[in-house]
């Protein structure tokens, strides 16, 4: 095995950069380097385009992929077998910031592309996606702004651009914007609007799109953070993106996703960063390159502060069913039964493609509570018991061959090979004590073998079990 620590670095990136990786793939990443890594993961256009043609010829309804269900499996599938984690992990990012939900929309393909835009810009300017998302049928539908005219405004897009999506409510104790602010923002975006879908029948469901109406447009003079002219919603975008409070959201939310979890959005005003230093890296980055997200995730990877917070986060849902699925290996190919497991993520407390609110999930300690732990458990220990899938299956030969004497051995053995995992004192000896209670560990003849198998596997459901298990 490769370095334990070099292994131990080259896992945390890919748990917090993608969706975890097995042993194998890690020891390969470690040989190429762990900066050579990073610049791969930036780059994922260089890797090769998911087989979307493949995956329709074996789940038709995908193409059209017009209910939420849909689109969730679809997802996950995505997420265990991309050659392009980080693409996949900024667009739910992303989804868990500019949030749009199917109980309004009731149209999975709608929010889909919204996602496919997500996963085009989800790494570049920062003021081009938010250029996207305004001209996003799904989230001009979803905040009303199809509903907003030059003689009657609705503030709803307007507001939620700079509370929820670009500038927070405040930062250092003072307020990013007034109610003022809020109706100019609105008035900007008057006439940008939606066009009505072709009725579904006889070609399947069509999509909205974006609509500009010039004589719905309120083109007089509004004063918006401080700028005065006859600012349309390009103008307004432009604006916002220069300002500080926008570098400091920004900078912020990839701390909070990438290395530690913060407190939700509404306190930031009067929370400061849990690491203002390497807030304030993020935001040089920010001007630097020009608001470019991947420029301020290279320097996030390559931080010391990054590489120093390994399991500080909670897994959301996502991230516990993407990476068990990844780890042991299961539908790496198309075949049937995914759906069910899909829904997984959603009884773990995160429906994808329906955030609860336009403010998104609240992370952290929050994902949990009795309900959702058990279900996180119980989903981990079924896949991780399952001797027969192949990753199980190579934890199990990988751990025969280091041949371990001890139960100590054969407890540290195994968190090395499921992470590595770290745990506390009191965890080692809680699982090293059950080990032991099944005697000698023999791994010699076919006999012993099937023994040690199921030993391997039962060992493995008390790992996801523990408390340290729940840490990304």
């Amino acid at each position: 095995m490769k370095d334990k620590d070099d292994i131990a670095l080259m896992a945390h990136l890919m748990r917090r950069a993608g969706f975890g990786a097995p042993l194998a793939e890690l020891e390969e990443r470690v040989a190429k380097g762990y900066e050579a890594t990073v610049e791969e993961l930036l780059n994922p256009e260089q890797q090769p385009e998911n087989p979307h043609d493949v995956l329709q010829r074996y789940f038709v309804d995908w193409e059209e992929a017009s209910s939420q269900a849909t689109a969730q499996h679809y997802w996950l599938y995505l997420m265990v077998n991309t050659s392009r984690p980080l693409e996949e992990k900024i667009t739910l990012f992303w989804h868990g910031i500019f949030c749009v939900g199917d109980a309004k929309c009731m149209h999975g393909k709608q929010i889909w592309l919204q996602l496919e835009k997500f996963r085009a810009k989800g790494l570049g300017s920062f003021a081009s996606l938010l250029g996207d998302l305004a001209h996003d049928p799904a989230m001009l539908y979803f905040l009303d702004n199809h509903m907003s005219h030059k003689t009657a405004l609705n503030e709803n897009w307007g507001r939620e651009l700079l509370e929820l999506f670009s500038m927070g409510v405040g930062m250092d104790g003072h307020p990013n914007y007034t109610e003022d602010d809020v109706k100019a923002c609105a008035r900007a975006f008057t006439g940008w609007t939606v066009g009505n879908a072709i009725p579904r029948y006889p070609y399947g469901r069509y999509e909205n799109y974006f609509f500009y109406n010039p004589e719905d447009h309120d083109d007089g003079d509004k004063t918006f953070l401080g700028e005065t002219g006859p600012w349309d919603g390009t103008d307004v975008i432009e604006i916002i993106c220069r300002k500080p409070a926008t570098a400091r959201f920004v900078a912020r939310h990839l701390y909070s996703f990438f290395v530690a979890d913060e407190p939700p959005v509404p306190s930031w005003q009067d929370t400061p960063p849990r690491d203002p230093d390497t807030i304030q890296q993020l935001e040089d980055e920010y001007f630097r390159s020009g608001y470019e997200i991947r420029s301020m995730l290279r320097v996030l990877f390559n931080s010391d502060a990054f590489k120093k917070a390994q399991f500080q986060r909670v897994k959301s849902p996502a991230e516990v069913v993407a990476g068990t699925l990844r780890l042991v290996r299961d539908f790496t190919s198309p075949k049937p039964g995914l759906a069910p497991i899909a829904q997984a993520i959603q009884y773990m407390g995160m429906s994808l493609l329906n955030p609860p609110t336009v403010e998104g999930w609240h992370t952290g300690v929050e994902w949990i509570d009795s309900g959702a732990l058990v279900e996180r458990v119980n989903f981990v220990a079924d896949q991780v018991g399952n001797t027969d899938l192949p990753g199980v299956q190579d934890i199990v030969n990988r751990l025969g061959a280091q041949k371990p004497q001890s139960s100590e051995e054969f407890v540290d053995g195994l968190l090395e090979l499921v992470g590595p995992v770290r745990v506390s004192d009191d965890t080692r000896q809680i699982l090293v004590e059950e080990a032991s209670r099944d005697g000698e560990i023999r791994n010699t003849t076919s006999e012993e073998h099937q023994l040690f198998t199921q030993r391997v596997g039962g060992m493995l459901q008390l790992i996801a079990a523990a408390p340290e298990y729940q840490f990304n």
